[in-house]
């Protein structure tokens, strides 16, 4: 940890003197649809296509596939299920795949609610197409929506959430809109073991993770094939650790 604590403030230092972390591709897109994006290894200039997607190992879109986490953060517990609907949204002429989170206090209470939009395209990429999110108190009033956008609105462009054949030292933005919604990732290892209460999971891609609107704050995050993240821990500036607890199929 104290590696990974070290790596980290050397990347929360550079991404407070430039905003990016050096050599990151910046995915681009606009209303024309999706072939005016690039792939998360952009780099390359390959014209990202969605005809036919193919499942991405390290970030599975199976309608039907129901998560459940448990978080801690500043002392406080949460529950939270992720699930992949059998829902669509069609954006830039993309039909993404709607997924549910939804996390509740240990009381019960909503803390939030988010609907994401993804989309694999065909070369296993999986882009970030927007979220629609909600922040709620704990009397169940609405506190905020901040956070929320959607990809071809008010200058909003996709971004990626995990390339096909994830390496370490590739970086990707993951999701662009100026002022509300500027996470980057930052791919540092692709083999790791990792304990959640799910399990020992091997095989695991781990990144760092941040915005450029909270500078000081890092998190190290956890995939894993067939699973998707795993576990979530800040590593920098927070607090907040999420751990996937079980999986199942509808």
């Amino acid at each position: 940890m104290s590696t990974i604590r070290s790596t980290a403030g050397a990347a929360v230092a550079a991404i407070v003197a430039t905003g990016v972390v050096a050599g990151a591709p910046v995915a681009t897109g606009g209303p024309a649809g999706p072939a005016s994006g690039t792939s998360a290894a952009a780099s390359r200039g390959r014209t990202a296509q969605f005809d036919h997607p193919q499942e991405n190992a390290y970030f599975p879109l199976r309608p039907g596939t129901v998560s459940h986490y448990r978080a801690r953060e500043d002392g406080e517990r949460f529950r939270e299920v992720v699930t992949v609907t059998d829902r669509t949204k069609v954006i830039l002429g993309v039909a993404t795949t709607v997924v549910r989170d939804v996390m509740r206090r240990q009381d019960g209470t909503l803390a939030e609610k988010t609907h994401d939009w993804y989309a694999a395209d065909d070369d296993g990429n999986v882009w970030y197409f927007g979220e629609q999110t909600a922040t709620y108190d704990e009397h169940g009033h609405l506190e905020s929506r901040e956070g929320s956008w959607q990809a071809g609105v008010a200058g909003a462009v996709q971004g990626t959430i995990m390339p096909a054949d994830p390496q370490p030292t590739d970086a990707h933005r993951q999701e662009y809109l100026r002022g509300h919604a500027e996470d980057q990732a930052w791919i540092v290892q692709r083999n790791a073991t990792v304990r959640v209460p799910y399990g020992r999971l091997r095989q695991v891609v781990r990144t760092f993770e941040w915005s450029r609107l909270e500078p000081r704050v890092m998190s190290a995050k956890y995939y894993a094939p067939g699973l998707g993240i795993v576990r979530e821990q800040d590593i920098a500036g927070g607090t907040e650790t999420v751990e996937l607890v079980s999986v199942r199929h509808r």
